[in-house]
Formats: C-alpha cells, sequence, structure tokens
C-alpha cells in the first residue's frame, strides 16, 4: 500500500472521541476497524485515551495482535487514562506537552488520515489536517468513515464552501468518505 507521493502506508492515524457517543454502531465500527488494522499490519496512531471510541479502537487493534502508539498531552493523562480497556498497557505511549505538540508529532508519525465520529476535537485535528492537504504540505490520505451519516454535513458543507468559490484546491481538501469499517483499509489506500 502506498500514498499519492509513492510512499509506503504502514501507519493510519484515527481522529476519533474520548466519549462512545449515543450510536451503538459507533463503537462496533471502531472494534471492526482495530481488527482490520491489525490483520494488515497498519500501525494505529492516536489520541492515547483509553475511553470512549479511542479506547474501543486501540484495545481492538492490540486483541488481534497489532501495534498501536498513543500520543496524549500531560494534562490529559488523567482524564483520558483510566486505565479501563484491558489491553491498553501494551500501547506504545508517548507523553507531550501541549496539543501542538501532539498534533505535529501525530501527523510524522503517520502515512495517512482517518476521522471516525467524535466531538469538537476530532473536527478541528481532520480540519487542520485537510488545510495542510490543500495547502499542499502533504499528500497523505486523508479519510471520514461517516457511520449512519455522522459526517455527511460536514461533508455538504465542505462541497458548500467549494461552490462559493473559498477552496483553492477542492480535491485536496475533500476526504474520502466510507460508511463502513470494511471499506476503509482498502480505500483509503487504494
Amino acid at each position: 500500500m502506498a500514498n499519492a507521493d509513492n510512499t509506503p502506508i504502514r501507519s493510519l492515524c484515527v481522529y476519533c472521541g474520548s466519549s462512545p457517543g449515543s450510536d451503538p454502531d459507533f463503537r462496533a465500527a471502531a472494534v471492526l476497524l482495530g481488527k482490520h488494522l491489525a490483520e494488515n499490519h497498519l500501525r494505529l496512531v492516536y489520541g492515547g485515551g483509553d475511553k470512549g471510541l479511542m479506547g474501543a479502537l486501540a484495545e481492538s487493534v492490540l486483541a488481534h495482535g497489532g501495534n498501536v502508539l498513543g500520543i496524549i498531552p500531560e494534562f490529559l493523562l488523567a482524564s483520558e487514562q483510566g486505565q479501563q480497556a484491558r489491553n491498553i498497557a501494551e500501547v506504545s505511549m508517548v507523553v507531550v506537552p501541549d496539543m501542538h505538540t501532539r498534533k505535529r508529532q501525530m501527523f510524522e508519525e503517520s502515512d495517512a488520515f482517518l476521522a471516525m465520529p467524535g466531538g469538537i476535537g476530532t473536527l478541528e485535528e481532520l480540519v487542520e489536517v485537510l488545510t495542510w492537504a490543500q495547502l499542499r504540505r502533504h499528500q497523505k490520505p486523508v479519510g471520514l468513515l461517516n457511520i449512519n451519516e455522522f459526517w455527511s454535513p460536514y461533508v455538504e458543507l465542505v462541497q458548500h464552501m467549494s461552490d462559493a468559490g473559498f477552496l483553492h484546491h477542492p480535491a485536496q481538501a475533500k476526504p474520502r468518505v466510507f460508511t463502513t469499517a470494511d471499506d476503509v483499509v482498502a480505500g483509503l489506500f487504494s
């Protein structure tokens, strides 16, 4: 597997909620995605939490024999690391001083990006990596796991911005959209 500049894809950064959300399909997708990452020997790079979708995803990767790198700011250790996930102690964890360092290191450690359902932080991370793509600072693939239409309003907003003439390079600002975890590994890296 390789991205647009023929660099092999070995690591996927997944942005997702530190809460489980209200739809049980979100957690089920996180568990299935974790299984697929492990089976395809793709390292998960994520925000380091052991709760919500983050914890479910990391635990699933580990349970299926995969490799996980968590990057977490020191101030979030107490709130996002309750050691609730059985296998979370097996995560390679990097503690950084702040959110800016976290995002930069997650970017540097990843060959592709995927946003699952999440909150403001997930949205902010997604928008930043797409902004960098539009500014042609990288050519790494970016995708959305649009479980039960979670990301559809965002996709519509990006299209609206493009139609209104505000995206200089619309193709780089539009992530690939997947409706199931099964589609992500093959679709994001093709």
